[in-house]
């Protein structure tokens, strides 16, 4: 079976987000964290694969779990990578072309402040591993803020993340130890909006296609 998932590069070297976030964490986190999830993916589809031809459903359960797992773990860090820039942070702009973005954030959540509390308050509890996410909902086409638990529980059925705060120990604990909520506001220093705005942009052209009807 042909490999179907690969790890992307990184946009930027190793040191480029420091002192946020250093090069031996990142390092490792792309090298080694986001490989094994780029590994299990393929691997469990072609333990699906197998399946299918034995008809052999014994594992059936253990084997969507492992895909749902690996597969969102690809996507999640494949989208972390780009959201971060060494030269980001702040909030978006009219004059930086992120009007937009500032505007939907605003409507939906009141002002900036309230997001960025809400995403940050997300983040930093989550219960044991997982993400604090802002995602377009396309049913209301509105932004929320998504508690994702490991890589894919506790997500709203068809809403497309555009920012992703990686809240796994193995993203912060060499830096930062166990003060996750300190991890989380230095994050906000290297956000990069412009690419938080392409992908808010692209889910809103995009949302008449993952619904039938309105």
């Amino acid at each position: 079976m042909a490999t179907l998932y690969t790890l992307p590069e990184l946009p930027y070297d190793y040191v480029a987000l420091e002192p946020v976030i250093s090069g031996e964490i990142i390092e490792l986190h792309h090298d080694k964290h986001h490989a094994a999830y780029v590994k299990g993916a393929n691997d469990t589809l072609e333990q699906l694969a197998e399946a299918r031809d034995k008809e052999n459903w014994a594992g059936i359960n253990g084997l969507e779990k492992s895909l749902a797992f690996h597969l969102s773990g690809h996507i999640l860090h494949s989208i972390y990578w780009q959201n971060m820039t060494g030269d980001g942070g702040g909030e978006p702009l009219e004059k930086d072309g992120t009007g937009e973005l500032a505007d939907a954030i605003a409507e939906s959540f009141g002002s900036f402040a309230k997001f960025k509390a809400q995403l940050s308050k997300a983040a930093a509890t989550t219960q044991g591993s997982g993400w604090g996410v802002l995602a377009y909902e396309p049913v209301t086409g509105r932004l929320i803020v998504e508690q994702i638990y490991d890589h894919q529980g506790n997500v709203g059925q068809g809403s497309v993340p555009i920012l992703v705060f990686d809240a796994w120990e193995h993203a912060f604990y060499l830096q930062y130890r166990n003060q996750k909520v300190d991890f989380v506001e230095a994050m906000w220093r290297v956000v990069n909006w412009r690419d938080v705005a392409a992908r808010y942009t692209a889910a809103k052209e995009r949302a008449n296609n993952l619904l039938l009807a309105p």
